[in-house]
């Protein structure tokens, strides 16, 4: 480079700092890195937490863990949540507590805030309930977790070791936040450009997301039945009042992420099924479904390859079954239903490339449905028992829809087996709980939760399992034992030894269920 080069590169130098001088801003740019931005927009970051959030609790966690607690799936080559391996380690659960804090929950947090900071109800309102939906996995997993506190490590006198709440007090504070949400998307301002298509799940339609909120206020309410009838009961209430603005009222208000199936969003059952075929349907759910001739059955199962277990076609394999019997299983029982296949795996051609596309279902009218069939048999949040009947059919039949079961014979036989015509009392309720856990196939988290609620089906752990009890909670991560020990530590002293058999806040008064039986558990 020649002088005058030099000078110029000098002179144009001098002049960048110079304006530097008179702007800090171009200063502090030039420290930033454009691929790691701190600002993130609001929809961009909304859409990518709803992908991670209903991949990991609607996938990773339900099929990978609880649909076998619940006996919804079971499996062949690889027994070990089969046989409770993995919930008795907690390096192998603790992704569950780890990962959503600074995943979809800190992407929550920062759209919240920016919503709140727009005066847009719009963005805030969605991201708060799917936030407290996210929420509500983490602490029906373990218990008392962080939660008033969580999420403040980066602000203005947080804390990067935050408290554990009481679950009673994250339940509270669900309630309060789903009511904040529901009244500030009811008063959305007019220009308010929300969210549109950077939701996933309604397009940006506040009045859905009204519906959806109030309808998980009534699943929370529900859940604290036996210990807090008075609350459970007041909070119904609240969320079925007219002034809140609805709940769940058809199969078009289910709150469901429909995946793109492009090869980067794809449903997690059919992500799954891309790389292994040990996943069978487990004999209890598939008795349910064959001795009553279920419409769902052909939609939740596919046909066994080797019939001579099963003549007609379809069943289930026992749960908790050593490795070398569980084997025997792999062509005996029913693969998940073909809807759940992407077509073209390693191990066959099961399903089409549509298995990507099917939809995970957060919230469903069915289990709406299923709520007030319960609380009007049960004369909570208002409703009278001469409601339950026409509720739980219709709950059912919701389900069938939902699942593509549209022919009305068939549906209308169904419900006039004398097994599921309703009988009302405590028997109804049991009916109630145990078409619930049918019809919650695919979501083993809120699944696992009815069962510890209602104690129906009465489930057994297996032969070869390694406890003699169905686990009710996941052990705290490892991870927090090094870095939140104190709070941690604090917790488990409040609630009790950090095992599998410890009951959380909803689940410590089991025999106040009209439904319980001796013996559960």
């Amino acid at each position: 480079m020649n002088t005058k080069q030099l000078a110029t590169v000098a002179m144009a130098l001098a002049l960048a700092l110079g304006a530097a001088a008179c702007n800090s801003d171009s200063l502090t740019n030039l420290n930033r890195d454009p691929n790691n931005p701190t600002d993130a927009p609001p929809g961009p970051l909304f859409t990518s937490a709803v992908n991670v959030a209903v991949s990991r609790w609607l996938g990773t966690y339900d099929f990978g863990q609880v649909e076998n607690l619940v006996q919804h799936i079971a499996e062949t080559n690889y027994p070990s949540d089969d046989l409770y391996q993995t919930f008795t380690s907690a390096t192998s659960t603790q992704g569950s507590f780890d990962a959503p804090y600074p995943a979809e929950l800190e992407s929550m947090r920062k759209v919240i805030a920016k919503g709140d900071a727009l005066g847009q109800p719009g963005l805030s309102g969605p991201a708060t309930v799917f936030q407290t939906w996210s929420f509500d996995y983490i602490t029906d997993s373990f218990g008392d977790i962080p939660y008033s506190d969580a999420l403040k490590g980066d602000t203005a006198g947080g804390s990067r070791a935050p408290i554990y709440d009481t679950q009673q007090s994250i339940y509270a504070g669900f309630f309060a936040a789903l009511d904040q949400a529901v009244s500030s998307m009811q008063n959305d301002p007019a220009g308010d450009p929300g969210l549109g298509s950077a939701d996933p799940i309604y397009n940006g339609h506040l009045d859905q997301w009204i519906r959806f909120a109030n309808s998980l206020h009534a699943r929370y309410a529900l859940r604290l039945v036996n210990v807090d009838p008075a609350t459970a009961s007041a909070e119904l209430q609240a969320a079925l009042s007219p002034s809140a603005g609805g709940v769940i009222g058809s199969n078009d208000d289910n709150a469901q992420l429909a995946w793109p199936g492009d090869g980067v969003s794809n449903n997690p059952w059919a992500n799954n099924l891309l790389a292994r075929d040990d996943r069978r349907m487990s004999r209890t759910l598939m008795d349910s479904l064959v001795v009553l001739n279920d419409p769902r059955l052909t939609v939740f199962a596919q046909p066994v390859g080797d019939s001579s277990v099963f003549p007609n076609g379809y069943g289930g394999m026992p749960n908790g079954l050593p490795q070398d019997s569980a084997v025997k299983w792999y062509n005996a029982a029913s693969r998940p239903g073909l809807i759940f296949y992407p077509g073209g795996t390693p191990y066959g051609t099961f399903g089409t490339s549509a298995g990507l596309k099917t939809p995970s279902y957060l919230m469903t009218y069915a289990e709406m449905m299923f709520i007030k069939a319960e609380a009007a048999e049960r004369s909570l949040g208002g409703l009278t028992p001469g409601e339950a009947a026409t509720d739980y059919y219709t709950a059912i039949t919701a389900s069938m829809n939902q699942w593509g079961v549209t022919d009305a014979v068939a549906i209308n036989a169904y419900l006039a087996r004398p097994q599921v015509a309703y009988k009302g009392g405590v028997d109804g309720l049991k009916q109630i709980a145990w078409q619930k856990w049918i019809a919650l196939f695919t979501d083993g988290g809120q699944a696992w939760s009815e069962w510890r609620r209602t104690c129906v089906p009465l489930l057994r752990p297996g032969p070869g399992a390694i406890l003699n009890y169905v686990p009710r909670r996941f052990l705290y991560s490892t991870t927090e034992a090094s870095v939140n020990a104190a709070n941690l530590n604090a917790a488990i002293a409040r609630q009790g030894p950090d095992n599998n058999a410890t009951r959380i806040y909803w689940d410590s008064n089991p025999t106040a269920a009209p439904t319980y039986t001796a013996g559960c558990n």
